[in-house]
């Protein structure tokens, strides 16, 4: 078995660095194969003498007592493990065979990651057993035709069949304007004959010359620039920068629409999938079709086919969320991430990995350029864009002559909302406004449920997770609490389970449903929406909800994070954030630029051409940096400042982190791991450990989480000091270490 990087397992054990691999595709000779596991590395097995296999070939291995699917990997065979010991390979898979910079991009992450070959790819191979297209059974008019009565129905069937064509039965059936019986018996009567039909193309080709809309000089600029870039056919990253409402989305389009001339494939990908709804209408609007979609709502049917069709070639444009990253593109000519600050696309568990980065990675190993797009771009982005590494394009100002909407700050010490409620006084009126001139207004505030926390006024005690270290969120529309990390419930009791005093808990904070039942009250006569990841489960949600505020059948549209991603609301005017402070809490250290990215993108939603808009900040600290920058509109000074503060301290992006995240079921087991992690803790030049100490959530699904986090300078490459450190400690049974280089959460 050869060696390979790892994430440390439960079982703690060690495996030594991936070796350059070239396989064999002689028969009777041995080739290792990549299991979907976390093994240390691909297993050796044996080529029968009657076929020959390439790397990339995906094949069915035996495994213990079962058959497995892996694919054939690059490198020399394991010398170590004698030919007799070796099991024969049971078949390849009749499948497009996984690319060679495919398998490249998987061991990189692997090794970056310090992650097991296998368990990376096994994202690849999702879809274990990819259907291949199927042909169909259809008919076409008999030759001789019998001589029997043709009525009316019968010889609407014959003429949609003229000129020798060939349908299937349901299609053939609604063309006719019969039914499925008419079809069926005339088959029956010879006036059909079967054949069988070609598998037909699962997804439209677009047409990169339809009529798209005029873009603006300054638009058309920045495609040309991106044109090149795409027809030059090498890699290259590009910041696409722009105000929000200034058509990033338009100007990209045209990089796609080249990448199409040329005969290539596309891979967009997006933070939420709710925002594909919109988004797919601007594609078909642009290319008279739709494109492929991939996400975790799809069936398993829509993902073999869509699999299959991005395996073959036949999905020409896939935009989907961070998995589609690891579909089998055969000939990826260029990869976009739009809104690409957003930290959705880290990847917490399983596979820890940032989609962000890992798309500049494959669009290396596909010598594709990469376009990464924002309004608030990630000081990471900033920084590279700074040191020469991406190219820059920025789009100030917004399309159709359309202004930037004027932010102001409610002090909530001044303007404090009546007791009990949480819209102060100025923001009440400006919505009431807003609504009576018929135009459409938004609350903000990024959480979700009715209240956060809820607590007994008779003893204090507040409502816990059994799993967690945190507080139960109250639903009050589902009658119950709930924990957002582990999705732990209960009904919402009816007695203090501490004091056992009734009807004495009450909730305290404001969350969503709190909002939208103070709006009811504020705003009686409004047609309210609310828009969060629970009331708006999937992209048919989002679809019927942004029709619906297009269509102005909506008023006031009450949102968590959701609202702030890309949507285009062009009656929407006013956008009042309620909780302007809460992402400033804590001591993460990228709060700050996260909230101010948040903040404005959700601000843009407001105002289009022929109606200025306007945002209010609920704020205690109307003085912080962040409400100042989001006021004056100077982002780029904002980001200054941020970097500024990082760049001394050796902190991102000006220096690399990586954490350890000890976990255990037992508390003990847990400080001993962490204690001893600490204890065998590098030491170096521009090396620095921070704890052990227990993680912000302590407590997370039932296990004691503590965490360690390496700090070093830019240039230091922080895996093999990772590998040469969990080497040092063994990991007690029950216990595991998780690593996350690059990390985005500190929770």
């Amino acid at each position: 078995m050869a060696g390979a990087d790892r994430k440390r397992s439960s079982r703690g054990t060690d495996a030594p660095e991936l070796a350059p691999r070239l396989a064999l595709g002689v028969p009777g000779t041995r080739v290792p194969v990549m299991l979907p596991y976390p093994f240390a590395g691909p297993f050796d097995y044996r080529v029968p003498p009657d076929f020959t296999v390439a790397p990339g070939e995906i094949v069915l291995v035996p495994l213990n007592r079962r058959e497995e699917v892996g694919v054939v990997w690059d490198g020399p065979s394991d010398a170590s493990v004698p030919d007799h010991k070796l099991k024969p390979l049971v078949a390849r898979l009749d499948t497009p065979p996984m690319a060679e910079p495919m398998r490249r991009f998987i061991d990189w992450i692997a090794a970056y990651t310090l992650t097991p070959p296998g368990e990376v790819m096994a994202m690849a191979l999702r879809v274990v057993r990819p259907a291949s297209a199927s042909s169909h059974a259809g008919w076409r008019a008999a030759d001789p035709r019998p001589e029997i009565r043709i009525t009316e129905a019968r010889a609407r069937v014959l003429a949609a069949l003229e000129g020798g064509r060939a349908l299937p039965t349901g299609p053939l059936a609604k063309q006719a304007g019969v039914g499925i019986a008419t079809v069926r018996a005339m088959a029956e009567a010879g006036l059909l004959a079967p054949v069988v039909l070609p598998p037909t193309a699962p997804f439209a080709i677009p047409d990169p010359d339809h009529p798209g809309p005029a873009l603006s000089p300054e638009q058309a600029e920045a495609a040309a620039s991106l044109r090149a870039a795409v027809a030059s056919r090498t890699f290259s990253v590009t910041l696409l920068e722009g105000v929000t409402g200034s058509g990033k989305t338009e100007v990209y389009l045209e990089a796609m629409a080249e990448c199409l001339r040329q005969g290539r494939q596309v891979l967009v990908l997006l933070p939420e999938i709710a925002l594909s709804s919109q988004w797919l209408e601007r594609f078909e609007s642009r290319f008279g079709v739709a494109p492929a979609v991939w996400h975790s709502d799809l069936s398993s049917r829509i993902r073999k086919i869509t699999w299959a069709a991005a395996a073959d070639g036949r999905a020409q444009v896939v935009v989907g969320a961070r998995s589609a990253l690891f579909l089998p593109f055969p000939d990826l000519g260029l990869v976009i991430v739009d809104e690409e600050h957003e930290t959705s696309f880290k990847q917490e568990e399983g596979v820890v990995y940032n989609a962000r980065d890992m798309a500049v990675v494959r669009a290396r190993f596909c010598g594709a350029p990469a376009l990464l797009v924002s309004a608030t771009p990630s000081l990471e982005s900033v920084a590279n864009v700074d040191a020469g590494r991406y190219r820059h394009l920025t789009l100030h100002s917004r399309h159709g002559g359309a202004s930037l909407p004027d932010v102001a700050a409610i002090d909530l010490r001044m303007h404090p909302p009546e007791r009990g409620h949480f819209l102060a006084p100025p923001l009440v009126a400006a919505v009431r406004e807003a609504i009576g001139r018929g135009e459409q207004a938004m609350l903000f505030l990024n959480r979700r449920g009715y209240a956060p926390l809820t607590l007994c006024r008779a003893c204090g005690h507040r409502m816990h997770c059994p799993n967690c270290t945190a507080w139960l969120v109250e639903h009050r529309a589902r009658r119950l609490l709930q924990c957002h990390h582990c999705g732990h419930t209960i009904p919402i009791p009816e007695a203090c389970p501490q004091c056992g005093a009734v009807h004495s808990l009450i909730p305290v904070g404001p969350g969503v449903e709190r909002i939208t039942e103070e709006a009811a009250e504020k705003f009686p006569d409004a047609r309210v929406l609310v828009m969060a990841s629970d009331t708006m489960p999937g992209p048919h949600a989002a679809t019927e909800a942004a029709r619906a505020i297009s269509a102005r059948e909506i008023d006031l549209i009450i949102g968590t994070q959701i609202v702030a991603k890309g949507w285009h609301f062009p009656h929407l005017t006013l956008v009042g954030v309620v909780d302007a402070d809460l992402g400033l809490a804590g001591g993460d250290l990228r709060a700050a630029e996260r909230t101010v990215q948040l903040l404005h993108q959700v601000g843009g939603r407001a105002g289009r051409a022929e109606a200025p808009g306007r945002v209010l900040l609920q704020t205690f600290s109307p003085e912080h940096p962040v409400m100042q920058a989001l006021i004056a509109g100077d982002l780029a000074a904002f980001m200054a400042r941020e970097a500024a503060m990082r760049r001394p301290g050796h902190w991102p992006p000006y220096g690399r982190l990586a954490a350890l995240i000890v976990s255990a079921g037992d508390m003990e087991v847990a400080d001993r791991l962490a204690r001893d992690l600490g204890q065998a803790a590098p030491r170096g030049n521009g090396l620095e450990v921070l704890g052990p100490a227990p993680a912000p959530l302590s407590i997370l699904r039932g296990r004691h989480r503590r965490r360690l986090l390496l700090k070093t300078r830019r240039d230091v490459a922080v895996q093999p000091i990772l590998r040469d450190w969990l080497a040092r400690v063994k990991v007690p049974h029950g216990a595991r270490v998780d690593v996350d280089v690059d990390p985005v959460s500190f929770l």
